[in-house]
């Protein structure tokens, strides 16, 4: 048995000792994306009874909202130690479920609840899984997240598969109520899960860290005014814009050519839980064998470059034929890319950083930034749309914003291997 064990840590470049750290990990993102992934499909269903003609509004609720807790999480990072940031969110949105669990069950029908659970749901998901992230680059160094990262982000796509599958079958015994029950429950073990790394980090101390019974001090808006100061952060803000930007620009052409090809509305939910099936299987291979090899390997800018340069070409291919097939195998590309390669790469940037912002400017990147790119290029795209009606046009426009993905991922890259290289064993990470 031990000699599978070993021959399983090597598989997966597990060095002694970070066993016990891996599987903590591999739970913590597998129980939030299981949750959260049980109860998107509730989302969806939530906005459609407001009325679709409502979603714009939705999307404008959303970003407000998501304006609104900035400060109140950076005031909660600001005034508690470091190792109860995530335990005392999480354990308040457990709480929020728990209250919309009681609405539902007195009144399911409710439209305000529908759509304040929409919302909700909508700032849940980009909040809880940066500070997840955050957790990680914290307590993992750089050397450790290049190996790691990759192997930790497959419990995310676990997660993504079997949340589906438990909100399916669950739906109709539970109800939405129960459903949203369910999710807390998870909730919760995510957060037994932290707990248990960050006393595995105690036992197994970095050199020089800066201890997480601190608060990490400053004020609520320190994350927003670190990213304006740093052009690093900068880099990254505009990295994420352009991820947002590609990513919508698919979105859009996903609903134009399967609308066009596929009629029936069962023949498209069936297509689209094929292509999920697809790319999260990719992307669990991917992480378990690949990622941590490049990076280790090539350094964090190939995970960087690498998707945005396919993607480039990819919206070239969508240009000169825009069917079916092409865009399917264009979109498996870019979202298993994404969760394999994109997304460990991104947080590996800030294994480099002090600890206010793997908290602060890495919480403003993820929620504000990106969900101003998710509006900004939806309006762009529907500029284009009304302004001409061709889909290649907007096709080419995406292959250019993908150069210009590739082109500060590279640098983001560069500029993350000069970091590291700077760190001295006994000096605290640059300011950079």
């Amino acid at each position: 048995m031990n000699r599978w064990s070993r021959r399983l840590d090597r598989g997966l470049n597990i060095q002694p000792g970070e066993g016990p750290a891996v599987i903590a990990g591999l739970l913590l993102f597998y129980l939030l994306f299981t949750g959260y992934f049980m109860l998107r499909p509730v989302r969806e269903t939530m906005g459609v009874a407001g009325g679709v003609d409502n979603l714009q509004w939705l999307f404008t609720g959303t970003f407000i909202a998501t304006l609104v807790c900035l400060p109140l999480f950076g005031w909660l990072a600001s005034k508690v130690r470091r190792r109860h940031i995530l335990p005392w969110t999480y354990g308040f949105f457990a709480s929020n479920l728990l209250l919309f669990a009681a609405l539902f069950a007195v009144n399911p029908e409710g439209l305000w609840n529908a759509r304040a659970f929409y919302i909700w749901l909508s700032v849940f998901n980009l909040l809880t899984i940066s500070l997840a992230w955050s957790v990680l680059t914290d307590l993992f160094s750089t050397a450790q997240g290049k190996r790691l990262f990759g192997l930790l982000a497959a419990g995310a796509s676990l997660g993504g598969l079997s949340g589906p599958i438990l909100g399916t079958l669950l739906v109709a015994p539970l109800g939405h109520a129960g459903l949203v029950l369910l999710a807390g429950l998870f909730l919760l073990g995510s957060v037994v899960a932290c707990v248990f790394l960050q006393h595995w980090r105690d036992r197994n101390p970095l050199p020089n860290e800066q201890p997480t019974s601190r608060p990490l001090g400053g004020n609520p808006f320190a994350g927003a005014t670190a990213v304006l100061r740093s052009p690093y952060l900068m880099a990254i803000a505009l990295f994420v814009i352009l991820l947002a930007s590609v990513s919508t620009f698919l979105y859009f052409e996903q609903a134009r050519i399967v609308s066009e090809t596929f009629t029936d509305r069962t023949r498209q939910t069936q297509v689209f839980g094929i292509i999920d099936i697809v790319v999260q299987a990719l992307a669990i291979l991917t992480q378990l064998f690949i990622t941590g090899r490049l990076a280790r390997r090539l350094g964090v800018g190939v995970l960087l470059v690498a998707v945005p340069l396919v993607m480039a070409a990819g919206f070239v291919w969508l240009a000169l034929a825009p069917v079916f097939a092409v865009f399917v195998v264009v979109m498996v590309v870019r979202r298993a890319g994404e969760y394999a390669l994109v997304r460990p790469g991104r947080e590996m940037l800030f294994t480099v950083l002090p600890a206010e912002d793997k908290y602060k400017a890495k919480n403003f990147i993820d929620t504000v930034v990106y969900r101003g790119g998710d509006a900004l290029s939806g309006w762009l795209k529907r500029g284009l749309d009304l302004l001409a009606d061709h889909p290649q046009t907007a096709m080419l426009i995406g292959a250019a914003l993908a150069m210009g993905w590739a082109v500060t991922g590279a640098w983001l890259g560069r500029r993350q291997g000069q970091a590291e290289s700077a760190v001295a064993p006994n000096k605290p990470p640059p300011l950079i």
